[in-house]
């Protein structure tokens, strides 16, 4: 179906969010994104994100890294804000350091990943390979 005749249509998802003003029809959204970025740079000053630091990616500590880059990454569309580099220490990433041909940071394939900050945890964590040799360690004693 073509584009002009879906959007003419009354009884369409598209017709109904128009109705009820939601996602790009709400005349708030502009104000919406701009305190979604705010409040991503917010959680990058709280959790002390920086380059260089240990981190462990997501809830499930299954993933950890060294942060390599902090900023806008515009190559990802419809999601302004700030967006976190890691460098993983398992090859278990999506890329490797470059989103859509420009290079963020440097690594090899599959160790980059572009986390959002509300998902990182900085602090002093060790490689998982690393904990786990000291778990086995432990059970020798």
């Amino acid at each position: 179906m073509p584009t002009e005749t879906y959007n003419s249509l009354p009884d369409t998802v598209l017709a109904w969010k128009k109705s009820h003003k939601l996602g790009r029809f709400d005349p708030n959204t502009p104000e919406i994104e701009r305190k979604k970025v705010e409040d991503g740079w917010k959680d990058v000053d709280e959790r002390h994100i920086s380059v260089g630091k240990r981190c462990r990616v997501g809830a499930e500590d299954t993933r950890r890294g060294t942060i390599a880059y902090v900023g806008e990454v515009k190559e990802i569309p419809g999601l302004r804000g700030p967006w976190v580099g890691v460098v993983l220490d398992e090859p278990i990433g999506k890329n490797d350091g470059s989103v859509g041909g420009k290079r963020y940071f440097e690594c090899a394939e599959k160790r980059g990943v572009f986390i959002r900050p509300d998902r990182i945890e900085v602090g002093d964590f060790g490689t998982i390979l690393e904990e786990e040799e000291d778990d086995e360690d432990m059970e020798e004693l």
